[in-house]
């Protein structure tokens, strides 16, 4: 089983229990219609950072407040900001297929958000062999809404990768992003070589390690 099919199964909230026949055909049917709806595209700009007092960190003029992106970014001089999304047709393949089976909206709600992540980090994959002549070494993606990385600050980044012309990302008033399946992060740059996972806090099991936000 693939890896993205595995993350979709995780979405749907089966966790250990058996997959059945059907549900595996229509996550498979599904990702070929994302296949073929998905118009993929990213954006990434990279800056000095720095950490101040009080856990502020400034990127150029933008001022962010949050004590668990601080220590994300602990040893940290340099910030990857970045937003990505599957694009506007993806959104509309769910729609349709809301109107008339929701099971199947569900499985591709899910599919899609797997094919979303596996995107981001093929990504990122990208950027971290682009930085890495120069020395430097990517941290986890950081989104806003993890722990106290206020979700309106999304409206900061997208502003500064000037997503709207760039990829066509643009947000609401209440910050939700269209299209749906996007997001914005930001992947701190240091010279020293951590041992995180690209997929984040989620994907790992260490617990006591110090760049760890709260998944909770």
């Amino acid at each position: 089983m693939d890896t993205m099919t595995k993350e979709a199964i995780r979405y749907l909230g089966y966790g250990k229990h058996a997959v059945d026949d059907h549900t595996l055909a229509l996550i498979s049917d599904s990702f070929l219609n994302l296949g073929t709806a998905a118009g993929r595209k990213f954006i990434y700009r990279i800056f000095d950072l720095k950490q101040m007092a009080d856990d502020k960190i400034l990127i150029e003029t933008a001022e962010i407040y949050s004590k668990n992106l601080r220590k994300n970014l602990k040893g940290c001089n340099k910030i990857v900001l970045f937003g990505a999304t599957l694009g506007i047709g993806v959104d509309r393949l769910i729609r349709r297929a809301s109107l008339t089976d929701m099971a199947k909206a569900v499985v591709l709600q899910a599919c899609a958000a797997a094919m979303l992540e596996e995107y981001c980090d093929e990504c990122q994959d990208n950027i971290g062999r682009e930085l890495k002549p120069q020395g430097l070494y990517l941290r986890p993606r950081f989104s806003p809404g993890y722990g106290d990385f206020d979700i309106q600050y999304q409206a900061v980044l997208m502003q500064m990768l000037d997503c709207a012309k760039k990829i066509g990302l643009t947000m609401t008033d209440s910050f939700m992003m269209s299209p749906t399946k996007s997001v914005t992060a930001v992947i701190g740059a240091s010279a020293t070589k951590e041992k995180c996972h690209i997929k984040g806090c989620e994907s790992c099991s260490k617990e006591d390690c110090a760049y760890r936000r709260d998944t909770i």
